[in-house]
């Protein structure tokens, strides 16, 4: 199974909203297995800050489950799983404050992500612990994978980390 798109029942009036962002009985059908979260991760980005693309190695490969809860950004997804017939290919998508959907992306997949708000608050769940000896990076930008970036021009804000990160051809893979 690859990424999957959760889009909740938002129930809105005058005072607001109220939309359930988690349920655990709900999530594990949409999935079709239990998953069990151990960490959960915010990150603020300003507008053109691009963030990954960041995957974690067994015996700690994560898979998360993101929202956005302040502003949008473009979300990417690499498929990194070398048996996978889509092996390489990304996938994009758009999450916002406002469609407050959320992103699951199972372990095998590098993930990374644009703020296209003025200010962006992204919160997700992992399925397993930072492990800083498994951290692996793809190069944002490589022409290999080809990501179509929403940069409308702009010069993206990138990390050190990210910016020398390597291509897909030697990235290190799943299997």
């Amino acid at each position: 199974m690859g990424p999957l798109l959760i889009e909740p029942q938002i129930h809105r009036d005058d005072r607001g909203f109220f939309v359930e962002s988690f349920n655990e009985r709900e999530f594990a059908a949409l999935v079709g297995e239990p998953v069990r979260f151990v960490q959960e991760n915010h990150s603020r980005s300003v507008r053109g800050v691009v963030r990954g693309l960041h995957y974690q190695l067994p015996p700690a490969a994560q898979a998360k489950l993101v929202r956005v809860v302040r502003g949008a950004i473009y979300d990417v997804v690499v498929d990194l799983r070398r048996s996978s017939p889509t092996c390489g290919q990304w996938q994009a998508y758009v999450l916002s404050e406002e469609e407050l959907a959320q992103l699951w992306i199972p372990s095998g997949f590098a993930h990374g992500f644009m703020a296209t708000g003025e200010v962006t608050d992204v919160v997700y769940k992992t399925t397993d612990y930072y492990a800083p000896d498994l951290e692996r990076c793809v190069r944002w930008d490589d022409p290999e994978i080809g990501i179509d970036w929403p940069l409308d021009g702009m010069t993206p804000v990138v990390s050190a980390k990210d910016r020398s990160a390597p291509g897909l051809s030697t990235a290190e893979m799943y299997e």
